[in-house]
């Protein structure tokens, strides 16, 4: 059983920033992979980034690709989304998820493919 809190999310101005991150508790954290979420009102979940267990690799959805930065550290057990640029439309709840990795270098975008999640932080765009 793994445990995820998210926090860091909040307020902010038109292309400003955030860093929202996700205490794990319960495993061995470098077993996991990571990844972020969000869902905004009226509109189904979307993937935003995410990482292996060993962080070698990553992956972005489209919509943040180059402005958002995904990373771990597993001596903490906390995952990181640095939020830069920040738009309007990111306004959302975000959600970090986590699942046993088969592969520590594998990556998933799919949120089905996660077995433990968040219960989500705001992070509105004003």
């Amino acid at each position: 059983q793994v445990q995820l809190e998210e926090s860091g999310g909040g307020l902010v101005q038109a292309g400003g920033s955030l860093r929202l991150s996700c205490a794990a508790s319960g495993s061995t954290f470098s077993n996991y992979a990571m990844g972020w979420f969000r869902q905004a009102p009226g509109k189904g979940r979307e993937f935003v980034a995410a990482i292996s267990g060993t962080s070698i690799s990553t992956a972005y959805g489209d919509d943040v690709r180059g402005r958002f930065t995904i990373s771990r550290d597993n001596v903490k057990n906390l995952a990181y989304l640095q939020m830069n640029g920040l738009k309007p439309e990111d306004t959302a709840v975000y959600y970090c998820a986590t699942k046993p990795a088969l592969i520590n270098t594998y990556v998933y975008n799919d949120g089905s493919q996660y077995t433990y999640w968040g219960q989500g932080t705001q992070v509105t765009d004003t």
